[in-house]
């Protein structure tokens, strides 16, 4: 691991804006980045209340800051401060990562190539895929935005609340009129009847996360079928209960560490303009985790 550098008074600043934020991984992956790159940056948690975001992001111009990273539960509250929005950003209507340039507030959301990056490199090309979606909230948003980008033949999106799944398909079906969005409720019935219709499975909800480890979004008593390939966003722990019965049904299985640390990539790279050192990033992040239990709210 490179060691951290010092401080200076030309040192660029970003950070991670969110509440809570005291347990966030960010801080740890791109500090390590910067200084294996040997640029003199810092990256610094910002913990900033939901009543105080356009203070907060005013306070950031004043205090010459190039960047930041937006978690929850800010990443939809912000948009309508930037004065320019990616079409990944706009279509799944949250901002992850902003660029102050020129004294302009520029968002996008990179939970999306994060999550793409992840499954390429665990050899899992989403182009073809039947594909169904745990969840509707922001990142399942961002994941449908990318499964749709890169060619799924198709993206159910299940959620205990049918409704707010409609609104997600209905948002984004729009931007990708080729695609075939479908909707239903996340049930016993719902899951059991996957089987032959789906092959990968992604967990965009928080079930499952530290402190409740023992929770899982697939119910215990309806089989996971070992030919689909089964995918967590949640990172803490590596191998989720999820995850875990997937791999005991003999199914392969994606982390959710992948999308952390790829999305975190994006983000260093518009900053800093350089490639970012993805393995170090990694190794940071696992660093931390082996250093005991963490609330991650990224």
């Amino acid at each position: 691991m490179a060691k951290l550098q010092s401080l200076t008074g030309k040192t660029s600043l970003v950070g991670v804006m969110g509440w809570p934020v005291a347990h966030s991984l960010s801080p740890a992956m791109h500090n390590a980045a910067f200084a294996e790159a040997g640029l003199d940056w810092a990256y610094v948690p910002l913990p900033v209340r939901p009543d105080d975001v356009e203070q907060a992001l005013k306070g950031l111009a004043a205090l010459n800051f190039v960047g930041t990273n937006v978690t929850v539960p800010h990443k939809q509250a912000v948009m309508r401060y930037m004065d320019e929005l990616s079409q990944a950003a706009r279509i799944t209507g949250a901002v992850n990562t902003i660029h102050l340039q020129d004294g302009k507030f520029y968002g996008y959301n990179t939970d999306a190539i994060g999550f793409l990056n992840s499954l390429k490199e665990a050899n899992c090309d989403p182009k073809g895929l039947r594909a169904a979606v745990l969840g509707a909230g922001g990142a399942a948003r961002a994941v449908v935005f990318a499964l749709a980008r890169a060619g799924a033949d198709s993206v159910i999106v299940l959620n205990r609340t049918a409704e707010r799944g409609a609104f997600l398909v209905d948002d984004l079906a729009a931007a990708f009129p080729g695609s075939h969005l479908t909707f239903a409720a996340l049930t016993l019935e719902s899951l059991a009847v996957l089987d032959e219709k789906i092959d990968l499975v992604i967990n965009s909800t928080s079930v499952g996360m530290y402190p409740h480890v023992d929770a899982s979004p697939w119910p215990a008593d309806v089989p996971m079928p070992a030919r689909v390939i089964f995918c967590d966003l949640v990172y803490n722990p590596l191998e989720t209960v999820f995850l875990a019965r997937a791999r005991a049904a003999g199914a392969a299985t994606i982390d959710g560490l992948g999308m952390l640390v790829h999305q975190g990539a994006y983000a260093f790279e518009k900053w800093t303009g350089q490639p970012a050192p993805i393995e170090v990033m990694r190794q940071a992040c696992l660093t931390n985790l082996k250093g005991g239990d963490k609330e991650i709210s990224d």
